[in-house]
């Protein structure tokens, strides 16, 4: 179909699915959901202000279990929210693990500082600012509330979480800048905060992360994962999820007598190959049963270690015209790294801090751009593009 230019035009009425994105970031914007024209917003929560919010705007704009099974999409008006509840790298430095602390559920000031200075990379010697960083939280009391989220809400994800080697935390408040802050945000990002030489180190990121991607297999809820300089620490960490589970990969004379074994069976009974599956995927293996790798950056070697058939777990790769680097030429890493994903495991994100029409538009250019890349008809890729966000989302296939 051609508007009266001659250009393509977008095919919303297929469904276009937001793998991740985070409009609780900008309250106000919110009440634009039921108007825009996207079918699926994936909102993600990141840290201790935004939880509850991702929870109110689910209860306002979420679409429900029986929705979510409709194959037509004719949910009510205004349905097109799918929540995800997680801790953020930027702010794992926040959590502290309680068994170090004889069960605390709270530090107190000198226990706060000795956190923050065992988990800060360089260690700092700087009382003042490590005082005036917030409050941290125990693992088991966030994990807690997690579990509860996951519960009252069945199409929940977890997300966004991950690990992160560049993000360095921000510089305590200054009083002017307390006052002239912006109210329209939720509290607790940086706000145009000047950066600390301070990262989180990457073994506390990592335990942090570890403790969700659990939950998550715990809840059998898909995952979003942020990876930033970081991509082999991202891979192992996933891997030793699946480690010991990974599927074993026949040889070609294997392969031979199982397929000839299977065409047997399937003449004399059918539904053995489907029993046969059934029984052998039954019971919930120690990893998240499916992955998203959000605004994928990696190169594209690193997709075959994701893809490989021994993997047990689902991956998905997801992009957007926010975050990833595209290239004029239409020859660079992101575009090599899009033609070497499976065309079933590639999903469209905004990554956006508001809702509206400008998502929307992000939404449309990622999807455009994907399709040329793919060398997709713009209608197929949005179909393809659909189906793979329900595989990942919902684990329908």
């Amino acid at each position: 179909m051609e508007d009266s230019n001659g250009a393509n035009m977008f095919p919303w009425h297929l469904g276009v699915f937001d793998a991740h994105c985070h409009p609780t970031d900008t309250l106000s914007s919110l009440q634009s959901i039921p108007t825009m024209r996207a079918k699926v917003l994936t909102v993600m929560a990141t840290r201790a202000q935004d939880q509850e919010l991702v929870a109110n705007a689910v209860d306002e704009y979420g679409i429900s279990p029986d929705e979510a099974n409709d194959a037509e999409m004719n949910w009510r008006e205004g349905h097109r929210v799918v929540p995800a509840f997680g801790w953020h790298p930027w702010f794992s430095h926040q959590m502290f693990d309680e068994v170090e602390y004889n069960g605390a559920s709270s530090l107190s000031p000198e226990q706060k500082v000795a956190h923050y200075q065992s988990v800060l990379n360089p260690r700092s010697e700087d009382e003042t600012f490590l005082r005036s960083l917030p409050e941290p939280r125990p693992f088991g009391h966030f994990l807690g509330q997690t579990r509860s989220y996951l519960e009252r809400y069945p199409l929940a994800l977890v997300g966004e979480i991950g690990l992160d080697r560049s993000f360095r935390i921000p510089e305590a408040w200054l009083p002017a800048q307390v006052e002239g802050r912006d109210e329209a945000l939720t509290p607790g990002g940086r706000e145009g905060r000047k950066l600390s030489p301070y990262r989180v180190s990457m073994d506390h990121q990592r335990k942090v992360l570890l403790a969700q991607l659990n939950l998550a297999w715990e809840m059998q809820r898909a995952v979003s994962v942020h990876g930033v300089q970081a991509h082999g620490i991202v891979y192992e960490t996933l891997a030793e999820t699946w480690k010991g589970h990974e599927r074993r990969v026949p040889s070609k004379k294997e392969r031979k007598k199982q397929e000839a074994a299977v065409k047997v069976n399937a003449e004399s009974a059918p539904n053995a190959e489907a029993a046969a599956e059934t029984s052998s995927s039954s019971g919930a293996k120690p990893y998240p049963p499916r992955i998203c790798l959000h605004s994928f950056s990696g190169p594209a070697e690193t997709l075959k270690q994701y893809t490989a058939p021994s993997v047990p777990c689902e991956i998905f790769f997801s992009f957007s015209t926010t975050i990833n680097s595209w290239s004029d030429s239409g020859d660079g890493k992101v575009e090599a790294a899009v033609r070497a994903i499976p065309d079933e495991r590639i999903l469209v994100e905004s990554d956006l801090h508001t809702a509206g029409e400008n998502m929307d538009s992000h939404l449309e250019d990622i999807v455009r751009m994907l399709c040329k890349v793919k060398s997709w008809e713009l209608e197929h890729g949005v179909k393809q593009l659909g189906k793979n966000w329900r595989s990942f989302a919902l684990g329908q296939h």
